[in-house]
């Protein structure tokens, strides 16, 4: 099956498009600079996961470019819709890369006559959603859910590996800091699920005919607060640290000051943002036993999963 992959050069991207490679898939990727040094490291880690030189056909676009969309989708058969951000700088915002880019994502494979739609959205998104970052999500799942495309949507937990942004985050913060801040809600929990789990759910999924129209948590096996979650980490680098407890003004002020600095300043997206910590004040949880039985899910332990790379690198 050939299969049209956007966001593929990013962490959950990487992982998805080195198991299209094993199961045998015919792999186009949208990249906005087909030469980045993030591109040819893809095409390496590819590589290595099948042990052979891999190829993939590589397209010029953006999500929010719809005449590039439309070119580069001609001749496949499926669409894996990964794209979305963290955080916003300049006209990537929520609202332009998770809903703007999703109904342009869908319109160009309506256009292409593609049928089968896998798309990436996120645990907590739900209609009337406190954060912009789930409202967007919210918004570009009823886009996909009225395009009349075969479409599987998943809803992922925090997503955890070797090059996440989360766990590797408090990571360096424990190589640097005697001090380990905890933000948001300490009672929120969490169910971290491993980025191989997800990135199988989603290649089973293309030829899963039952998962057409459904909706999937992608969850892991364990509910987890953020500061036990963070005691794990502690524990599987072999550090100890104090843990200070960042009252929710006192992190907003700062959410705020880094929204406002790093555009600014550095023309890129901050590391933290009032959003995040919106989301921080709720349960991040949901059913994962739909998505495990149908795509036979075998998950790891929180603590097992972060072992094999970060107990190397302590």
């Amino acid at each position: 099956m050939k299969v049209f992959v956007t966001g593929a050069t990013g962490f959950v991207g990487t992982e998805i498009w080195g198991q299209l490679f094993c199961a045998d898939h015919c792999v186009h990727l949208l990249a906005r600079d087909v030469d980045s040094a993030r591109q040819r490291s893809v095409v390496w880690a590819s590589s290595a996961r099948v042990a052979v030189d891999v190829s993939a056909e590589v397209h010029a676009g953006d999500v929010l470019d719809p005449k590039s969309l439309e070119t580069a989708m001609s001749g496949a058969d499926a669409v894996i819709h990964l794209v979305g951000i963290i955080s916003e700088a300049s006209q990537q915002t929520f609202e332009n890369i998770h809903t703007r880019g999703t109904q342009n994502v869908i319109a160009a494979a309506q256009k292409a006559g593609i049928k089968r739609f896998i798309h990436m959205s996120a645990l907590g998104t739900r209609r009337n959603a406190v954060s912009r970052y789930h409202k967007s999500k919210w918004a570009a799942e009823e886009a996909v859910r009225q395009s009349g495309l075969a479409y599987t949507i998943f809803r992922p937990s925090l997503i955890y590996g070797r090059h996440d942004q989360f766990v590797n985050r408090f990571a360096k913060i424990i190589r640097t800091s005697p001090v380990l801040p905890v933000l948001g809600n300490e009672r929120a929990k969490f169910q971290p699920v491993a980025v191989e789990c997800v990135g199988a759910a989603f290649v089973k999924s293309l030829t899963e005919p039952k998962s057409i129209t459904q909706i999937y948590d992608l969850c892991g096996p364990e509910a987890l607060p953020l500061p036990e979650i963070l005691d794990q980490i502690l524990e599987v680098m072999h550090r100890k640290r104090l843990k200070l407890r960042i009252p929710l003004p006192l992190a907003r002020c700062q959410g705020a000051f880094l929204e406002f600095l790093f555009p600014l300043l550095l023309h890129k997206a901050p590391p933290l943002n009032r959003d995040q910590l919106m989301m921080l004040q709720e349960d991040n949880v949901g059913d994962a036993q739909p998505a495990n039985e149908l795509f036979g899910l075998q998950h790891r332990t929180f603590r097992e999963g972060i072992e094999k790379y970060l107990g190397r690198a302590a």
